[in-house]
This record gives structure tokens, C-alpha cells and sequence, in this order.
């Protein structure tokens, strides 16, 4: 059986950019098809310094907020993501 990796790009922006020092990261994840908390999980194994107090148990810290493809926010770690969606992780109070 054949291990299909799927590629997730996570953009970081205002407080988590500046936790990460990046703007954004690729991550690879198995599957076709994943869920929020499972990219949040890998975005804190990858980048540690988002780990514990910003990311935890698949969820952020409630002044990050979570949006997929800049349309619509999120916070069930249960969302679907797919290799087509681009995560974005930002403020909480970010837009107003």
C-alpha cells in the first residue's frame, strides 16, 4: 500500500508570525484529506516555539484565531482541510 502525503501551506501572521519567525511553512501530511487540530498538531511539532501556550491538544490559544483561504474562520479542530486550502493563523482581534 502506496503512503499518499498531502501538502498543507500555513501562513502566519501579526503575533503568531512573530512566535514563529516566519511567515508561513509547508507541512506534509499523510492522507488525502486531514482535519484542523491534525494541522495545528504538525505546525507545533514542526515550529516548537508555538507549542504548549499558542498551540495545544490541536487547538489554538483563544487570541489566535484560525481561517481557512482568508473566506471563513475556524475553530472546530474536527474542519476538514484538504491540499487545496491554505490555513492562516492570526490574531484573534485582527480585522476588528
Amino acid at each position: 500500500m502506496q503512503n499518499e502525503l498531502m501538502k498543507v501551506r500555513v501562513e502566519f501572521y501579526g503575533m503568531a508570525r512573530q512566535r514563529a519567525g516566519r511567515g508561513q511553512i509547508e507541512l506534509e501530511l499523510p492522507g488525502r484529506s486531514t482535519h484542523l487540530g491534525a494541522v495545528l498538531e504538525a505546525v507545533a511539532a514542526a515550529l516548537p516555539d508555538l507549542a504548549g501556550e499558542w498551540i495545544a491538544d490541536g487547538r489554538l490559544h483563544a487570541t489566535l484565531a484560525a481561517n481557512l483561504d482568508g473566506e471563513r474562520f475556524v475553530s472546530d479542530p474536527r474542519t476538514s482541510v484538504s491540499e487545496e486550502n491554505c490555513v492562516l493563523i492570526l490574531s484573534a482581534d485582527a480585522g476588528g
